[in-house]
């Protein structure tokens, strides 16, 4: 089964996004911070990671740039999950590494068109 990875440091989104994630059928695999976030893609090679990137201690743009400083995640697509809506601050997360963002709130046909843009499996779940 296909793995995503969730970073996110709220209780409350990360269950909502996982739960979503889930309802296209990957498997989640979650994280509470940026550290976390880090060792469990290198350790679980995932086909896609959601970043939150307002997170206390390594925060989602370190956390992009250490994925990409390691061969093992470097080509891993991460988008970006955040409050942030600025257009200076969605560039700020491109230049740290991650491919994209989804600006919180979002809706379920958003995330399933990131999810569908990141990876070779279908959407099989209607919207």
């Amino acid at each position: 089964m296909n793995k995503v990875l969730v970073v996110e440091d709220n209780p409350d989104m990360l269950q909502l996004l996982a739960w979503q994630v889930e309802r296209l059928g990957f498997l989640v695999i979650r994280a509470k911070n940026g550290q976390e976030g880090v060792e469990k893609a290198v350790k679980e090679r995932p086909i896609l990671i959601f970043m939150d990137i307002m997170m206390p201690g390594m925060d989602g743009r370190e956390a992009a740039r250490s994925l990409r400083s390691k061969p093992e995640t470097r080509e891993i697509p991460i988008v970006a999950a955040t409050v942030l809506f600025r257009d200076s601050d969605l560039r700020s997360c491109i230049e740290a590494g991650c491919n994209d963002h989804l600006v919180k709130p979002f809706t379920f046909e958003q995330l399933v068109g990131k999810v569908q843009q990141y990876t070779s499996v279908p959407n099989k779940y209607p919207t």
